[in-house]
């Protein structure tokens, strides 16, 4: 028997591929001109091949910003991923509180990226933040605008507060959706808490934690307005990551050429190892 083949489908598709078209592929065929390019202005263009590439790849400073990307980046997820999971394992399953748990965990990811990094801005100042205040009080020497420690700390605390709800509500799923005969064998056979979360409740989680890291890993390696709203870089460069980097390099010196090549392989670092984490994640999943 022939199956027919209704190909209107298409039809429905075809406005999604545009707009992506749109606002993906045409902005980065624009970047990717730019980065072979030199100009003066005036609409002038020389060609300058590969020399940008050559300049970003060998940049000190290029390196410098790119370690401290990986630095913030894994720090958070190792911070984040664990957290967020003994967050999801300490929430209720059925009442009227998983309601309420779910609405607190929601609430910070509802709030703007600039007015995060402006309530931390606040929160942290040291005469009249609360947390700036309340560590002087207690003894330690804390001032973020001025230390790059304590500017690191500040920093990867707002993130911590701000994205851990996302690791909690996606591990949190993962956990409801786990039948409750799983958890009668488990009891049956007199299995311990750890044995149950290590054989039933993680191996149950895996394809959420999987997207909860990638989600977490591609958003921290763009962090842009929180840190620039929060420290600006500073002080001076220690808090300096890619993306504050690459828009001083686009925006404040105007270098169009090194600034397109610079975010260009910052794409593709970010493809690479989004690649190399979804691989390593779901090695072996079939057997």
């Amino acid at each position: 028997m022939n199956k027919t083949v209704n190909q209107k489908a298409w039809f429905f598709v075809l406005p999604v591929l545009v707009l992506v078209a749109f606002n993906a592929i045409v902005p980065l065929m624009t970047v990717v001109n730019y980065s072979v390019q030199e100009t003066f202005g005036d609409n002038i263009f020389f060609w300058a091949g590969i020399a940008w590439f050559e300049e970003v790849l060998t940049s000190s400073r290029f390196h410098a910003s790119l370690g401290r990307q990986l630095t913030f980046t894994f720090t958070i997820l190792a911070i984040e991923v664990p957290l967020g999971v003994i967050i999801a394992l300490a929430m209720p399953r059925k009442g009227p509180w998983v309601s309420v748990c779910l609405v607190l965990m929601a609430m910070p990811l509802l709030i703007p990226w600039n007015v995060v990094g402006a309530m931390w801005n606040i929160f942290g100042l040291p005469e009249i933040g609360l947390l700036g205040k309340t560590l002087n009080v207690m003894g330690f020497d804390y001032n973020y605008t001025r230390q790059p420690g304590d500017a690191w700390f500040t920093l990867i605390l707002m993130d911590v507060w701000h994205w851990t709800s996302l690791v909690v509500l996606l591990a949190y799923a993962g956990l409801v959706s786990i039948p409750d005969a799983y958890y009668q064998a488990a009891k049956i056979d007199g299995a311990s808490s750890w044995s149950i979360f290590r054989y039933i409740q993680l191996p149950k989680m895996k394809r959420v934690l999987t997207i909860a890291i990638l989600l977490r890993f591609m958003d921290s390696f763009n962090i842009y307005t929180e840190p620039s709203v929060l420290t600006g870089g500073g002080p001076g460069n220690s808090t300096t990551l890619l993306s504050i980097d690459l828009v001083k390099i686009a925006l404040g010196q105007f270098d169009l050429g090194p600034a397109a090549a610079m975010s260009l392989v910052y794409f593709l670092v970010i493809l690479l190892m989004s690649w190399i984490f979804y691989t390593v994640m779901t090695r072996n999943e079939d057997q």
